[in-house]
C-alpha cells in the first residue's frame, strides 16, 4: 500500500480527538498520536490523553511509551510512529495521525530529524549553569559566535532550544540547520492528507479552553500533579507540560488554586496561539473551521467528503 498518512491537527481543544477517532472507525483503522506529552505514562488528565471511552476501542499509539522525567527526542518518536505507521499499512489501513504537535507530525511525514539520541549531559550542565550565573544572554551569545543563523531565530529566553542547538554544534561540529540539511530526505517518506479543525470565531476556542481546563479539576487534575510532584517525577521534558508546572505553586503554599487556574487558561490560549502559528505556515492543510452551534456530524461530513476527494475509499 502506498506511504499515506491522515494527519488531523489543529489547536489544543479543537475537537481533534473525537474527529479522529470517528474517521479511524469509519475507516477501521488505528490512530498514531503526535503528542509530545501524551507520550508519558501517569500524564493523563493534563495531557489530555483520551480515555478508554473516548478513544471507543480504536486502537492508539504512542501513547504512555515512556515513564515521566524519561528523555525522549524527535528522532525516538520517528522511530516509532515509523514503526507502526509502517505496521498499520501493511494490515491494508490508513493510519490516522492526531497532534497539535506540528514538529512531531512533520517530523514523522519527512522520516528527517537530527537523530543526535546521544545527548552529551556536559555540554547541558556547562551551559545551564552559564545561564544562572551569566543569564541568558550570554548563553545566546555563545550560539551566535558559532551558529548565527540560529542564534537569529531563537529568543535568548528560549533556553532549551539554545542549549540544544550549541549540544550539535559541539558534538558534531555543524550547526543544527547543517544537520537537518543533511539528513533530510529529497521527499517526504509519507503523503499526508491534512486537515486542520479550527472553531471560527477564537473567542469560541478560549471558552473551549476555559472549559476544558475547569473539567480537568473537576477531574483530579490537582492530585495528579501532586502525585507526580511528591515523587519527584515531574523532571525533564515531562516538567514542561502546560497543565502541571502552574499548580506548583498551589502545591508549595506560595499561590490560591483559583490563581493557578486563571494561570493555566491564560497560559493554554497562548499555547493554542502558537500552535495555529505554527500550523499557518503549512499551506497543505485543508482547514475546516465550525461555528458555536454546527454540530459534530456536519464536521465530520466535510472531512470525509475531502478525503475522499483525495481518493481515500470507504
Amino acid at each position: 500500500m502506498e506511504n499515506r498518512l491522515i494527519c488531523i491537527c489543529g489547536p489544543t481543544a479543537s475537537g481533534k480527538t473525537a474527529l479522529s477517532v470517528a474517521l479511524a472507525k469509519r475507516l477501521h483503522t488505528e490512530i498514531i498520536s503526535a503528542d509530545s506529552m501524551q507520550l508519558y505514562k501517569e500524564m493523563d488528565i493534563g495531557t489530555a490523553k483520551p480515555t478508554l471511552e473516548e478513544q471507543q476501542g480504536v486502537r492508539h499509539h504512542l501513547i504512555d511509551v515512556c515513564e515521566p522525567g524519561e528523555p525522549f527526542s524527535v528522532a525516538k518518536y520517528v522511530e516509532l510512529a515509523d514503526a507502526a505507521a509502517q505496521d498499520i499499512l501493511s494490515r491494508g489501513m490508513i493510519p490516522v495521525v492526531i497532534g497539535g504537535t506540528g514538529l512531531y507530525m512533520d517530523a514523522l511525514i519527512e522520516c528527517s530529524t537530527f537523530s543526535g539520541d546521544e545527548t552529551d549531559l556536559s555540554v547541558r550542565g556547562k551551559y545551564e549553569s552559564m545561564a544562572r550565573e551569566q543569564g541568558n544572554e550570554a548563553v545566546h551569545r555563545c550560539l551566535a559566535a558559532v551558529d548565527p543563523e540560529s542564534a537569529e531565530r531563537l529568543h535568548p529566553n528560549n533556553l532549551k532550544r539554545v542549549i540544544r542547538a550549541l549540544e550539535v554544534y559541539e558534538q558534531t561540529g555543524m550547526t543544527i540547520g547543517e544537520m537537518n540539511r543533511l539528513h533530510k530526505r529529497p521527499e517526504p517518506k509519507y503523503r499526508a492528507i491534512k486537515i486542520g479543525l479550527c472553531p471560527e470565531e477564537r473567542q469560541t476556542l478560549y471558552d473551549r479552553i476555559d472549559r476544558r481546563v475547569d473539567i480537568m479539576v473537576r477531574d483530579g487534575l490537582i492530585e495528579e500533579t501532586r502525585s507526580l510532584w511528591e515523587r519527584g517525577l515531574l523532571t525533564g521534558t515531562a516538567a514542561q507540560a502546560i497543565a502541571y508546572k502552574e499548580f506548583l505553586g498551589y502545591l508549595e503554599g506560595r499561590e490560591t488554586l483559583e490563581d493557578c487556574i486563571e494561570l493555566l487558561k491564560r497560559r493554554s490560549r497562548n499555547y493554542a496561539k502558537r500552535q495555529l502559528t505554527w500550523l499557518k505556515r503549512d499551506d497543505s492543510i485543508h482547514w475546516i473551521y465550525y461555528n458555536k452551534s454546527e454540530e459534530f456530524a456536519d464536521v465530520l461530513q466535510h472531512s470525509t467528503e475531502y478525503l475522499q476527494k483525495h481518493g481515500v475509499q470507504w
